[in-house]
């Protein structure tokens, strides 16, 4: 599922932020790399200069994971970033891209909402961002991913993450951390046609709590069935903010989650709970796209 893993980069150390993890994953999925850098022309002054660093960064990375036989290879492209990284993806059925939520070249800036925004949104591509902020350069020898905490609403949509986090826990031996978050209350239209919010009942909330808890004991058991180390919490508040707490409180070394989800009042999409985790969390994020869902 992850033989190939991508890493644009844009000739900034920021942006190699991401480059430990693309090794640590590489090394324990016994996956093989490509450097890709894309240039806005072939005229541009630093095109050479720019072919040069993603060869000579692709030399670097081979000596370091040479002893563990994975396969290091470069991509220098020309044209639009965000594009030619989708475009790539596809063409070399990549089955995982892996890059810095930030960084910068002397001619554009990857900012979360910029290339790293319109990457999640376009590619069908399972996509880890990590944050270039507090990014960890030892996770090569500390573990990429020791502790997954994977958020559910109990939609089939939400579920698209389950495959990618089996394999990347079964392969690195890490503990999967399942969260469903309800919310504390719902919407009602009032007169004349005000929308307002009234809480729960604490019957309701028990309620909702003991099916939260039975739905995700169902998606335990199969983590289990496959030697999985799973557990389960559930929160009340607002998705984002509680998946945000919880892995601080856990130490999480990712969180992974669909793209698209829904439950009976919010949907998480890209630009609302995916977006505000990663603009407001501190974990890097493994972003997967729901299937059957319109990338336009």
């Amino acid at each position: 599922m992850h033989k190939k893993i991508l890493a644009p980069l844009d000739g900034s150390e920021l942006a190699e932020v991401a480059l430990p993890y693309a090794e640590g994953l590489a090394a324990g999925l016994g996956s093989e790399i490509t450097l890709i850098h894309v240039c806005n022309s072939e005229k541009s002054e630093d095109y050479h200069t720019h072919e040069a660093y993603i060869q000579k960064m692709a030399e670097t990375i081979k000596q370091r994971v040479e002893a563990e036989g994975i396969k290091v290879m470069s991509a220098h492209l020309v044209g639009h970033t965000a594009e030619q990284i989708v475009d790539y993806a596809d063409r070399e059925d990549i089955g995982l891209i892996v890059m810095a939520t930030h960084g910068r070249s002397g001619i554009r800036r990857w900012v979360l909402g910029d290339v790293a925004s319109k990457v999640v949104r376009a590619t069908n591509r399972p996509v880890a961002l990590i944050r270039a902020e507090g990014a960890r350069p030892d996770v090569r020898e500390t573990g990429v991913v020791r502790k997954a905490l994977v958020p559910l609403d109990g939609s089939k949509e939400s579920e698209a993450i389950i495959p990618h986090i089996e394999e990347l826990a079964s392969r690195l031996e890490a503990e999967v951390v399942l969260l469903h978050v309800m919310a504390p209350t719902y919407f009602v239209y009032s007169i004349p046609g005000e929308t307002i919010q009234m809480p729960f009942t604490p019957e309701d909330m028990e309620r909702f709590k003991a099916k939260a808890e039975h739905y995700l004991e169902t998606v335990i058991a199969a983590l289990k069935n496959r030697g999985i180390n799973a557990r389960a919490e559930v929160a009340v508040g607002a998705a984002a903010d509680e998946i945000i707490r919880l892995a601080d409180e856990i130490q999480a070394d990712i969180v992974a989650m669909s793209t698209h989800g829904r439950s009976g009042i919010s949907r998480w999409a890209f630009g609302s709970t995916a977006d505000k985790v990663l603009h407001a969390g501190n974990t890097p994020v493994l972003l997967v796209r729901a299937p059957d869902v319109s990338t336009e």
